[in-house]
């Protein structure tokens, strides 16, 4: 009985830490990219329709209407949610993330900047440091799965 028993709380665990959340059209993560394989892709592309799996590195404190997640130290991918259509947790940071939809390369102006800026919660003064346009990568998501940690 007690083997029964704890087999049985060993696959509800299992089965809890494998939990996702979805968000969006309804997703599998079959065929996601790394990150790194889509920067690779996009270079040779320029625009593709594709999953990608990454870390979320920031999320729009508003209400979660854009996320980022992580390519290298110095650079990140902005992903915006088809039609406004659906929103994300605030609290996800440090969570991985599969994504499908549409990625492309983009100019973002200073003015998208402060607004992004502003929407994370930077600090007024960090904003201010915000004075040219630079090039992004952007991903244009139908559905997302956030994976529970």
């Amino acid at each position: 009985m007690k083997t029964v028993l704890f087999s049985l709380v060993l696959g509800l665990f299992a089965y809890a830490t494998q939990a996702q959340q979805y968000f969006g059209e309804k997703i599998t993560d079959d065929s996601a990219i790394s990150t790194t394989e889509l920067m690779d892709e996009l270079a040779e592309e320029g625009s593709m329709q594709t999953k990608v799996k990454g870390e979320v590195t920031d999320v729009c404190q508003v209400k979660g209407c854009w996320m980022t997640l992580n390519v290298d130290e110095n650079q990140e991918i902005m992903v915006r949610f088809k039609d406004y259509g659906f929103f994300v947790p605030k609290d996800i940071t440090g969570q991985t993330v599969v994504v499908a939809g549409q990625a492309v390369i983009d100019t973002v102006s200073v003015e998208d900047q402060r607004h992004l800026a502003e929407d994370a919660g930077m600090p007024e003064e960090e904003i201010n440091k915000i004075t040219e346009p630079k090039p992004q990568l952007f991903f244009v998501a139908d559905g997302v799965i956030v994976e529970d940690e």
